[in-house]
């Protein structure tokens, strides 16, 4: 058996001693202790072999030479008994290794199995292990598998990721921010877009980054093209929208849930249209039914029952109820639920495009919230990963969709009294049960210690990138099953665009680093039409427009000015002066003020 193999790059023994200027020694250490997972490997070292000691850094992946077997194993800590160097003799040398599975040759070819079968004994030889058997131990075995990188120990041996595997049990990619997790998450996209053409993908993108960096594959929707309309909206997600984050009050929710019920059946009435069976209450409508209805009826409803009203004390809950109501229909940053053309049923134009039914040629949707209002950022989040649910559901699996979380420990807190529940059952149903049916789960976030322990239990394949934070740290070392959890020690130090990868999706865990994107291709880099990235000095900067956007929704023009679209003004109810909302008298002391976290109730 040949030991003395290259480090994996594929160069002779020859080469070797040519770079070394020295005869390359074939044993590099024995084993003298051993248990069940572990082995303790001694070696010397002199001054003049200090060439020789890469082979015994932290990080490497060595080999343990049984005969007919090869146990591999990692390296995770190298040591000098009694800490100090003889630069003029030998240094003897404790080097300490996780044992990962054991490398067999079938038909000349190295086949890798996780597990031992076969422990070291005393005095095994350790050595170098050769390229062939490291590309065996991350062999995905005729999987579909896609190149996403290279491993860190060896350039020349790909990381490879097994689609299906990683999609199907869903994935995570984690990491602090400025490692380069956006990119990763965008060659990811990239890659398995290309191996699986039938998937549709929507991004909630808060940052409003992605969209750069898949050109060609993506369609964008933020604030002056989304078409939502409110009658898709479940009752407690209006709610979340009409009180705008606050508490709601019981009494005007009831009512509300009434009001709605009354008002889809007075729509399907007065169209001569019969969406569902009848026989039950409203004709089988309720409040959470998608079926189209007109807020004016729900107005002139409040408005005669008020008149029907004999006791005052109830009086007050209608008014109140129907000034939230009008302030929600007047205020323009809202004209994306409540535009008169939104209306009609235009659920089949309206989850077509946003999920990419038919593709036309772009699966991927980007869907920027940078510029929607904090207070129904929840809501709408809670609608789309409603809808991706229910889609996958009734097609029968034939709708195969993948809902990308960028920050999911926004939407999906460890803390169940923070965040919106719609939106956590929502995510939490897709984690848990979207695999049956075609609708997988894509978890971004640098705080996986703040994120859903349950949801982030569900992700099969974890990527994890360099993370700081000792108990996001001890959330990762939590979730990995594999007997080389000690590659997860480096999670404090590695470098940009490195990762661990674990789970279904890999062969087993891999210290890998990801590729490069091009400069144009990366998330967020992107410069608008007309500008430069250098403006080149501070006094070139422009006031107005600045100011016209934050006043403003609608299209930008080139000169960066928000202006609203003359087509959609057509479209829409002409603008009307938004009333400055006020807490209704009478309200319980110690409300929240009305700034609200776009995440938080």
């Amino acid at each position: 058996m040949d030991t003395g193999g290259s480090a994996g790059s594929g160069e002779t023994p020859v080469q070797d001693r040519r770079e070394a200027g020295q005869p390359q020694r074939r044993v590099l250490g024995h084993v003298v202790q051993c248990d069940g997972a572990r082995a303790i490997i001694a070696t010397s070292l002199n001054t003049n072999e200090l060439s020789a000691s890469g082979n015994w850094t932290v990080g490497k992946v060595i080999s343990i030479n049984l005969g007919s077997i090869r146990t591999v194993g990692l390296i995770y800590a190298i040591e000098r008994p009694q800490r100090r160097w003889d630069d003029d003799g030998s240094n003897p040398i404790m080097i300490f290794v996780e044992l990962m599975g054991e490398v067999r040759d079938e038909n000349g070819v190295p086949a890798f199995d996780r597990g031992i079968t076969e422990y070291p004994h005393l005095g095994a030889i350790a050595h170098r292990i050769r390229a062939r058997d490291l590309r065996a131990i991350y062999d995905l075995g005729g999987r579909r598998s896609v190149t996403v990188g290279n491993l860190s120990q060896d350039s020349a041996v790909e990381a490879c990721v097994a689609v299906d595997e990683a999609l199907n049990r869903h994935f995570a990619v984690v990491g602090t921010t400025g490692v380069g997790k956006s990119s990763a998450v965008s060659l990811l996209l990239r890659k398995t877009i290309a191996t699986r053409p039938d998937l549709r993908v929507l991004i909630l993108d808060p940052h409003n980054e992605f969209a750069s960096s898949l050109p060609g594959h993506c369609v964008r929707i933020d604030t002056n093209s989304l078409d939502l309309p409110f009658w898709l909206f479940r009752l407690e997600e209006l709610v979340e929208v009409l009180y705008r984050g606050r508490d709601p009050v019981l009494e005007e929710v009831e009512l509300l849930r009434d009001l709605v019920g009354h008002a889809k059946q007075v729509y399907n009435t007065s169209t001569g249209t019969s969406i569902l069976r009848r026989g039950t209450d409203h004709g089988g409508l309720t409040a959470d039914t998608p079926v189209p209805y007109r807020m004016t009826d729900i107005i002139s409803e409040i408005d005669e029952r008020i008149g029907h009203l004999d006791a005052k004390n109830e009086r007050p809950h209608y008014r109140q109820l129907r000034t939230r109501i009008e302030s929600a229909m007047a205020d323009p940053r809202y004209r994306f639920m409540f535009a008169s053309r939104l209306i009609e049923d235009s659920i089949h134009e309206t989850i077509g495009r946003i999920f990419r039914v038919p593709s036309e040629g772009r699966p991927v949707t980007c869907f920027e919230m940078a510029g929607l209002p904090s207070e129904v950022v929840n809501s709408v989040c809670s609608v789309l990963a409603r809808l991706a649910f229910d889609l996958a559901l009734w097609s029968d699996g034939k709708l195969k969709l993948l809902v990308l979380c960028e920050e999911a420990h926004r939407y999906m807190p460890a803390d169940t009294r923070l965040g919106f529940a719609p939106t956590r059952h929502a995510l939490s149903r897709i984690a848990k049960e979207g695999r049956k049916y075609g609708c997988y789960l894509g978890v971004v976030t640098q705080r996986p210690g703040d994120l859903d322990p349950t949801v982030l239990s569900q992700c099969s394949t974890i990527f994890a990138m360099r993370l700081a934070n000792e108990q996001d740290q001890a959330i990762i070392r939590s979730a990995i099953a594999d007997s080389a959890a000690s590659t997860l020690s480096f999670l404090s130090s590695m470098g940009q665009r490195e990762a661990i990868a674990f789970g279904d999706g890999v062969a087993t865990a891999m210290r890998m680093k990801f590729e490069k994107l091009p400069e144009h291709l990366l998330p967020g880099a992107k410069v608008p039409d007309g500008e430069q990235a250098d403006s080149g000095s501070i006094d070139d900067v422009e006031l107005a427009p600045i100011v016209a956007r934050m006043r403003y929704t609608g299209k930008r023009s080139r000169t960066g000015a928000s202006v609203y679209s003359a087509e959609r003004q057509k479209q829409s109810e002409p603008l009307q002066k938004v009333p400055v909302y006020e807490e209704p008298r009478g309200a319980a002391p110690g409300r929240p003020p009305s700034a609200y976290s776009p995440f938080r109730r």
